[in-house]
């Protein structure tokens, strides 16, 4: 299906399964290991298409679901399609809607043909299936298109988790022979719950079916870390080693540079922008509010070495202070501090693999990062 020489590894570690690589798109080349900021509803919440560029964003993610529903896919065609309806100029990456298969379960029925969803909006029902979701990830000409698939809950127990898998496999088969945009590529998504037998059965029938790239789903959707983790190394072993690796919805810096050490290439994750607009800073040395009362003379960056427009500009201080005000240039701030925090890890991370030095940047970033919290967690329809 995919075409010769869309990923190239380019480098590998010596002391884990990390690599280095390139990915082809029909609207750029895309460096990997790369972090892709989450824009359900075309858009990345506070951010301008413009300070996406000036950080080097390289790739966006957006949602078939949320789009679906609103603007509407006339809307998108009409405006020219998703790159120019949104004033991107990069690849774009688009989830099938499966992931609203699990946030949204109240208000979804599974089907074997898809999933009858009543909309979050005004309640109307809309379906989609593999056929759907392919034909609108085709009509709005993302780069890269998601398999549908049924995203099961933790916990889950067996027989719902193979029931899941299968639903997964037969929509993939048909997302399989669907027609797609020019250059577009499509990934298949790996499910099977916490049941390494299950992941290893996904990815096997997934690899036969000769995506472009493979993605580890199922995961981060309320399980502890050390599962998410588990979740990984299930999968990953069974993905090609000569195409991406994906891991949706993953997730704090930790959990990225732990996933690359296991051959993971790509992330998403809504915590840099939801964090941001509720007052949380993230750091290499953990997250913090900002909003707290031991800030509000403060007159440090939001992180001391950090060179973002916000760290380069603002004090903790005035941050807090527009915060408290309820003024959304706070939320703003954060946001682009956030989302710089990252891309610039991940640069680092790249040039550390470029360097044969992973295992020194890992160990470093470790020592360094003294309060670790959390794990993204998404529980909502709005994940972006």
């Amino acid at each position: 299906m995919g075409k010769e020489g869309t990923f190239e590894v380019v480098a590998t570690d010596r002391h884990s399964k990390a690599r280095l690589g390139r990915l082809r798109t029909a609207h750029g080349l895309v460096e990997t290991p790369v972090f892709m900021p989450v824009g359900s509803r075309g858009t990345v919440k506070a951010m301008t298409p413009a300070e996406l560029e000036d950080m080097r964003v390289q790739i966006l993610l957006g949602n078939t679901y949320h789009l679906f529903v609103r603007p509407g896919i006339e809307i998108i065609e009409t405006c020219g399609g998703l790159h120019k309806f949104m004033g991107w100029r990069g690849p774009i990456l688009t989830d099938s809607g499966g992931y609203q298969v699990f946030s949204l379960s109240p208000l979804r029925k599974i089907r074997d043909d898809g999933v009858e969803f009543n909309s979050h909006i005004d309640g109307n029902k809309c379906f989609l299936g593999p056929v759907e979701a392919m034909a609108i990830q085709r009509r709005i000409g993302s780069d890269i298109a998601m398999v549908f698939d049924e995203c099961p809950p933790y916990p889950c127990d067996y027989e719902h988790a193979l029931k899941a898998v299968e639903r997964t496999l037969d929509w993939a088969e048909k997302c399989a022979v669907q027609p797609r945009a020019a250059g577009q590529l499509v990934f298949g998504i790996v499910q099977g719950s916490t049941y390494e037998q299950l992941r290893e059965q996904c990815a096997r029938r997934l690899v036969a079916l000769d995506f472009d790239g493979y993605a580890i789903g199922g995961v981060s959707v309320g399980e502890p870390e050390e599962i998410i983790m588990k979740g990984v190394r299930a999968t990953a072993g069974f993905l090609p080693g000569d195409k991406p690796r994906y891991l949706m919805g993953v997730g704090t810096l930790r959990q990225i540079v732990d996933a690359v050490s296991e051959g993971v290439d790509m992330f998403d994750c809504v915590m840099p922008t939801r964090l941001g607009r509720n007052g949380m800073a993230l750091t290499l040395t953990g997250r913090y509010a900002v909003k707290a009362g031991e800030f509000k003379s403060d007159i440090r960056p939001v992180e001391e070495g950090c060179s973002c427009y916000t760290c380069s500009n603002f004090t903790r201080a005035y941050v807090r202070h527009l915060l408290n005000v309820n003024e959304i240039l706070g939320a703003r701030l954060l946001t682009i501090h956030n989302l710089y925090r990252y891309l610039r890890f991940m640069e680092e991370m790249r040039s550390a693999l470029a360097g044969g030095s992973f295992s020194v940047f890992r160990e470093e970033f470790m020592k360094a990062a003294v309060c670790r919290n959390g794990s993204k967690q998404e529980d909502d329809a709005d994940n972006g």
